[in-house]
Formats: structure tokens, C-alpha cells, sequence
């Protein structure tokens, strides 16, 4: 596995806009927002692919979701709204190597997506 920008932000080698930290996820602001509010919540368990969910230990899988649940009631969100996404492979325009979540909101979001 090739280190990613995300295994150096976990390293403390790159900084970044710490919204939220606890010891099964980091969660922090995209450095190139498509809303308002643009947050990004990884595992501190690597995982290159949401895909790789599936043979995962269910524990690890609840825990991430629920901390992408806390994160986006941290930031205010649950009233009005937010779209949680999870690229997924090359077609899916997953960037990097390393499973995360956006959390997007702050306006009304349009659909489809793109």
C-alpha cells in the first residue's frame, strides 16, 4: 500500500483543519470545498475502498458511519440537510487510495450529481 495524503495528515507530517478526532476517525475541512461546508471523516483503520466494506468487521463499519453522523450534527447540518459521499474507484473519482467520507452542506446541493 502506497502512503497517501491522508496517512500523512493521520502522521501529523501534513496539517490540516481538525474538526473532529477521537480513536477510530479524523475528520477535517477539504482543502478544495464544493459547498459551504466540506468536511472530510477517515478511518484510522486504512481502507483503500469502500468496497473493502464488505468483509470488514461490522463493528469497524458502524463505528465510521456513526462518527460521520456525529461529525455532520457537529457542523450543524441536521436541519437543513447534507449529502454524505463515498467515491469509490476510478469511475467512482476516487482520488486517493484511502477510504473517506464527505460531508457536504451549507446549500441546497443539486442532483444528479454530475
Amino acid at each position: 500500500m502506497a502512503v497517501t495524503i491522508f496517512d500523512k495528515i493521520l502522521a501529523g507530517d501534513i496539517p490540516c483543519q481538525k474538526i473532529y478526532e477521537d480513536e477510530f476517525v479524523l475528520a477535517f475541512r477539504d482543502v478544495n470545498p464544493q459547498a459551504p461546508t466540506h468536511a472530510l471523516v477517515i478511518p484510522k483503520k486504512r481502507v483503500e475502498r469502500f468496497q473493502e466494506y464488505k468483509a470488514a468487521d461490522p463493528i469497524d463499519v458502524g463505528q465510521f458511519f456513526n462518527r460521520v453522523a456525529k461529525v455532520a450534527s457537529e457542523l450543524g447540518l441536521e436541519k437543513r440537510g447534507y449529502r454524505i459521499v463515498i467515491n469509490n474507484g476510478a469511475d467512482g473519482q476516487q482520488s486517493v487510495e484511502y477510504l473517506h467520507a464527505h460531508i457536504l452542506g451549507g446549500r441546497q446541493l443539486a442532483w444528479p450529481p454530475g
